[in-house]
């Protein structure tokens, strides 16, 4: 057993506490992205800005987030991961408050930006701690766990703000962040175990734990699954708003439930897939999400031209949950033998190339269709269907690019990462 895992069980952080701590921290970096969308029109008004430059209240957010994942792993690994988690807290908080305040545009958006520095912090070392804290034999629950506070994040967001909003403008949706980061800084700080100094004589073996010795070949293909498949999971929701109008005439609130099947499904079966992953391995895990991704992406690109709104509902049900079990089975895989020096920083790799595959699905797969459809605001119904068909075949095709790519993986020479042979072992 490594060292990080003795200090798990011994250093105060089995049980249900540093869970609960690390899962609202989760929850608010996700709830972060989410939760100013519905207030852009307000922001327009109240602000007398272009929706251009209001935009950048989100697109802040999410900039800084995806350029500090990295490094605050990186940061974690050498400061300590709870003290960098702490930070990211208070930054957070920060950001919250100076949004809250802020005068104008301008310091709206420089707030956001601090906001997303933080967020990073707390997804990253979130994720790394998660996994640091977890009970043997719980860590696919655990990680099932941050699975599905983050899609709840996510899917509160609009819904908080869309309450909140009319009652108290759009500065009471960071009000609302205030207290709750303070509460989760509270709960970290009390709850989580304290970092533990590197013990004498362990300085040449920190050097280890820079980011080209991270870029190992055993790490790469992690690296590659989180990519791919939120690649395919953006699509659905660049896609799907223009083809459930445009070709299958649903009215925009109608649209929207079809839309929720996706995060609905991604809350149901986070926790259910970790719990899969402790029972089975992620091996065998990863392997039945990848192969539901490829049949949920066929799906999506058939099954609507053929049976309507049944077909795209039926299909994202065969996508959501390959997604979560991918995920589960990806990060309990990628986290599982690093030495003490490096989980913060493969996080960090983690949560970027994840970013990495939101952007690439949003602009990429976006393209495709376009491509496919022509302009989506005034395409046919039948252009629409096409654009979606090509769009999502080539989302299976990533998906199955995804699988080979693992599968490779499972059949190493003779210096095979030490999970591939505990597994094996284990037939």
């Amino acid at each position: 057993m490594d060292q990080v895992t003795t200090q798990g069980q011994t250093g105060g952080g089995r049980g249900a506490g540093p869970g609960a701590a690390l899962a609202l921290a989760t929850l608010l970096a996700a709830l972060g992205t989410s939760i100013a969308n519905v207030a852009l029109p307000a922001l327009v008004q109240d602000l007398a800005a272009p929706f251009a430059q209001v935009q950048g209240v989100v697109t802040a957010y999410l900039a800084t987030l995806t350029l500090a994942v990295v490094l605050a792993g990186r940061l974690g690994d050498r400061l300590g991961m709870k003290r960098v988690l702490a930070a990211g807290l208070s930054l957070f908080a920060l950001g919250a408050l100076g949004a809250a305040l802020a005068p104008g545009l301008a310091a709206l958006i420089a707030a956001r930006a601090v906001q997303g520095l933080g967020a990073a912090a707390m997804m990253v070392l979130g994720l790394a701690l998660m996994r640091q804290t977890a009970r043997p034999g719980a860590v696919g629950r655990a990680m099932g766990l941050l699975g599905t506070v983050s899609a709840l994040g996510t899917a509160l967001g609009p819904v908080l703000g869309g309450a909140l909003l009319p009652v108290a403008g759009w500065r009471g949706l960071f009000w609302l962040q205030l207290p709750l980061a303070l509460v989760a800084l509270g709960m970290a700080l009390v709850l989580l175990p304290p970092d533990r100094p590197a013990p004498v004589g362990q300085a040449p073996a920190r050097q280890s734990s820079g980011l080209f010795a991270a870029l190992d070949r055993a790490v790469l293909p992690n690296l590659a699954v989180p990519l791919l498949v939120a690649a395919v999971m953006m699509a659905t929701l660049t896609v799907g708003p223009f083809y459930l109008t445009g070709a299958l005439h649903l009215s925009a609130p109608q649209a929207g439930l079809v839309m929720a099947v996706g995060p609905v499904g991604s809350i149901l079966s986070g926790i259910p897939a970790g719990r899969l992953v402790d029972r089975l391995g992620p091996a065998p895990v990863l392997t039945l999400g990848l192969v539901l991704l490829v049949l949920g992406a066929t799906a999506l690109a058939l099954l609507p031209g053929l049976a309507g709104v049944a077909g795209y509902v039926l299909a994202l049900m065969l996508l959501t949950p390959g997604y979560q079990l991918c995920q589960a089975a990806n990060t309990t895989s990628a986290l599982a033998d690093l030495p003490e020096g490096r989980r913060g920083t493969v996080s960090g790799l983690l949560a970027l190339a994840r970013n990495l595959g939101l952007i690439a699905g949003a602009a990429g797969l976006g393209a495709v269709f376009a491509f496919a459809a022509g302009d989506p605001a005034q395409a046919a119904a039948e252009a629409l269907t096409r654009g979606l068909r090509l769009t999502f075949l080539t989302g299976a095709g990533l998906a199955l690019i995804a699988l080979v790519l693992t599968r490779a993986r499972r059949r190493p020479g003779p210096d095979a990462p030490p999970l591939l042979a505990r597994t094996r072992a284990s037939r």
